[in-house]
């Protein structure tokens, strides 16, 4: 049986990792209301935008824009994989890794390279030697910005053109609830076509049409301008919700920590108290034994 003196730095040292974890929970929920804040002001944003791009994009046709044509033969393959750049925030990271782990053993015959966003990613891309042709560190944990996105975007709209990959996708954490984190794939380029109203449903319009857009200039001459800003609206979306879904998973991890913390300096406390009775006990009776030799 441990010792009075072990069992005892035993619940100091769970007390002080309590209140460490109880710290970064309280930070983390501090950071989740901004990040949740400035990604549901933007959800509203990016629906739209996605909405009068592809009305203006059915009304130009599939070739008005060589950022809208898929390429007959997909060999090369560009991942934007979004991650944090710290730990301490239960399976998150795992998750999207998994799931680009999942996207490239379903495609072996495809050549991937990688964007990376965090350095949990940049450090799995590097542990396997996956290509890495671009890397964004120290952002995901603080307030990210559109221009961070719009860096990003620019190099893997010219490598989509040059040819340099003939697809980009992108894998992000959608955020549904604080407990809840689910990790996406979506196609960056070629931009996908909007998708159309289902029987019965009504997703654009009170009847279930696309919306019709008064457009000055042509529709193609504005594709040409937006179809790029696209991109980077997209990206910086993914941030947003990656980053919103980091702090809420590791708000939930530090306050399952915390709560395990408590487990244990119950179990400690029973432990210690069990010690103590079991010295007492000894104690009084090498008294009561020390007594009866003496009457002896």
């Amino acid at each position: 049986m441990a010792t009075l003196k072990d069992v005892k730095n035993k619940i100091k040292g769970v007390k002080k990792t309590k209140q460490i974890t109880k710290a970064m929970n309280m930070v983390a929920a501090s950071k989740l209301r901004n990040a949740q804040g400035s990604m549901e002001a933007f959800r509203p944003y990016a629906r739209k935008f996605s909405e009068v791009l592809g009305s203006l994009a059915e009304r130009a046709g599939e070739g008005a824009n060589p950022l809208l044509i898929p390429r007959a033969d997909v060999k090369k393959v560009h991942l934007v994989l979004c991650t944090s750049d710290r730990g301490l925030c239960g399976g998150f990271n795992t998750n999207l890794i998994e799931k680009a782990e999942a996207f490239v053993k379903a495609n072996p015959a495809l050549e991937v390279s990688y964007t990376v966003f965090g350095r949990k990613g940049r450090n799995w891309c590097r542990k396997l030697k996956r290509p890495i042709l671009a890397e964004h560190i120290g952002i995901m944990g603080t307030s990210v910005t559109f221009h961070e996105a719009s860096s990003a975007g620019r190099p893997m709209i010219q490598g989509f053109l040059d040819g340099s990959f003939d697809e980009v996708w992108v894998i992000y954490a959608e955020f549904l609830s604080i407990s809840r984190q689910t990790p996406v794939i979506k196609k960056l380029l070629p931009i996908p076509p909007l998708e159309k109203a289902e029987a019965g449903k009504a997703p654009a319009g009170p009847d279930g049409y696309l919306p019709e857009h008064i457009c000055e200039p042509s529709a193609a001459e504005l594709l040409g301008e937006m179809l790029p800003r696209n991109v980077f609206v997209q990206i910086y979306s993914a941030l947003l919700e990656t980053s919103a879904s980091e702090h809420a998973a590791r708000m939930v991890a530090m306050d399952n920590a915390t709560r395990a913390c408590n487990d244990m300096l119950t179990n400690l406390t029973l432990v210690y108290n069990k010690a103590r009775q079991a010295a007492i006990t000894a104690e009084l009776m090498d008294i009561v034994g020390g007594a009866e030799a003496l009457k002896g």
